[in-house]
């Protein structure tokens, strides 16, 4: 059963699901931008039982609150920090996809006694320049979001799931998200460069990517993951930039059996 709730955590409140036993083994998940935390909802019940599974809607996402922008990595980082003090959460293995990749990277450098383990999904240490970052930004203050619902979805999925009406759903989604939620995480992301400091991480980490993607590519995932030493790097050659919407089956696969790997859920 999942509880919903919005947890006050003073400078934010924040929109947090939960689900499984309050004693499991924690698994926190962070969303890409433009999207919710409901991005995990058909991942969720393929994973291990016995799992204390916690997801998230970033500040400006969702149902969280969306403050004035622009925002940065170390204020996302922060939140997820704050949350996870607040729900009393340490040695999580943190799932984080795009830019929750990059709040994954920034808390595991900060605060290891939180996070055990990571699960960097179609991200990088670095997504993109602040050149393209900033170019975005600016066409969206000037057409709206709804200009960048057709080109994100040529990023995100392969061309036939691209017709299915999971990816216009997640298409909406984008357009759902608060103006100024989207363009502070999208400025969070043209400030961000964590290839030294994710260099220094001593933990497991799972590197996700797809063969469709066409915002963290293969090659670019396969880097970020080589600066962490042991890394292990999966490709799933059909899928896009979100494998929890068009293969959340296989995805949920490829966690669990990480999570056996490591001894975080019993074999």
């Amino acid at each position: 059963m999942t509880s919903a709730m919005k947890i006050d955590l003073g400078h934010i409140a924040l929109n947090v699901a939960e689900s499984g036993p309050a004693g499991g083994a924690p698994v926190v998940f962070a969303h890409a931008l433009g999207t919710n935390l409901h991005l995990w909802d058909d991942v969720v019940p393929h994973l291990p039982e016995g799992l204390r599974l916690i997801r998230y809607d970033l500040r400006g996402h969702g149902q969280s609150d969306a403050p004035d922008g622009p925002y940065s990595m170390g204020a996302l980082v922060k939140d997820a920090e704050r949350l996870l003090d607040h729900l009393g959460v340490k040695d999580a293995v943190f799932v984080g996809i795009s830019i929750g990749g990059l709040i994954a990277q920034g808390l595991a450098v900060k605060r290891l006694d939180q996070i055990r383990a990571l699960v960097l999904s179609n991200t990088a240490a670095k997504i993109g320049t602040r050149s393209v970052w900033d170019k975005r930004i600016a066409e969206i203050r000037d057409k709206g979001l709804e200009a960048m619902v057709a080109p994100t979805l040529e990023r995100w999925f392969a061309p036939k799931f691209r017709q299915s009406d999971a990816a216009r759903r997640w298409g909406q989604s984008i357009t759902d998200t608060p103006l100024e939620g989207y363009l502070g995480c999208a400025a969070a992301i043209a400030g961000t460069d964590f290839y030294t400091p994710s260099s220094g991480l001593r933990l497991s980490c799972l590197g996700i990517a797809g063969g469709y993607d066409g915002s963290t590519p293969p090659d670019l995932v396969r880097e970020t993951l080589g600066v962490i030493p042991g890394s292990k790097f999966e490709l799933m050659r059909r899928s896009g930039h979100l494998p929890p919407v068009d293969a959340p089956e296989d995805y949920a696969r490829l966690i669990g059996d990480f999570l056996k790997e490591i001894g975080h859920v019993a074999t």
